[in-house]
């Protein structure tokens, strides 16, 4: 065992104690020390207040709701719309629509995703690629999706191709660009690398861009869920007979606000 002390043989020093004692100490001063003490109270606070916050403005919504002090034809208390979402849930209704449109997210998600995955590592690794490509990606990209809704619907028809093609336009974009990024910021030791050891097309593609870009296509998806999210919705608004956006439309046009608040909850 290992003591620390001052050199001379049979003299005692305070530190004669091991060191793993001494460390197991330090750890516990640490633990006990004031900063640390209100770094961990900072936190327990902040969760807290995090959880109370949405709490206290249901809270203040039912007190204006049942004082009448905002119309609740426009916004009914909180517990009224709970009510209307119990009975939605009950008769399965609510997951009838929720669960279709889920299915067109899926759907387009996945046209829209894979095609930008496979797109955006060419144009990253390929120069002619990105030359012949790039400038329309960013011609065409701020071009607001739910606006190509029209065209899509003329192309395709109210069924459910022209619900995928504005999921998958507006998952492909946010994709692409991302994994284009990904790719780019890749670094170039790797790449060089594969090329010095004559990797293939696809040992390049599969070993070397997309784990290296990963992260990146990752954020680009998670992205694509929340954008397809935002386009399904609109799209059904005017396009569908079932999903929640056309559930939540056709409960405005039928001045139904509690229904059409647990619609979006």
């Amino acid at each position: 065992m290992m003591f620390a002390n001052d050199g001379v043989p049979g003299r005692q020093t305070p530190y004669d104690v091991p060191i793993s004692g001494r460390l197991s100490d330090e750890e516990e001063r640490l633990k006990t020390h004031p900063s640390v003490a209100r770094c961990i109270l900072g936190a327990a606070t902040e969760r807290a207040i995090s959880v109370l916050s949405p709490l206290i403005l249901l809270a203040l919504w039912e007190l204006c709701a049942r004082a009448h002090v905002i119309d609740t034809r426009f916004f009914p208390a909180p517990s009224s719309v709970f009510v209307v979402l119990g009975e939605m849930l009950r008769s399965g209704e609510l997951l009838a629509h929720l669960g279709i449109s889920l299915q067109r997210i899926a759907i387009g998600f996945l046209i829209g995703a894979l095609p930008g995955v496979v797109v955006g590592i060419f144009i990253g690794l390929v120069p002619i690629v990105r030359t012949v490509l790039q400038p329309v990606v960013d011609a065409t990209f701020p071009i607001p999706k739910v606006a190509l809704l029209p065209l899509f619907l003329l192309i395709f028809g109210i069924g459910e191709a022209s619900k995928y093609a504005v999921i998958a336009t507006a998952v492909f974009y946010l994709v692409l660009i991302d994994t284009v990024a990904g790719v780019r910021n890749i670094d170039r030791i790797y790449l060089d690398v594969g090329r010095n050891f004559h990797a293939s097309s696809l040992m390049m593609f599969a070993d070397i861009a997309v784990p290296g870009a990963l992260p990146h296509i990752v954020a680009g998806m998670k992205l694509g869920v929340g954008v397809s999210l935002i386009a399904i919705v609109t799209a059904e608004f005017v396009g569908a007979k079932s999903g929640i956006g056309y559930l939540i439309w056709t409960s405005w046009q039928v001045f139904r606000s509690r229904r059409c608040m647990s619609d979006w909850w």
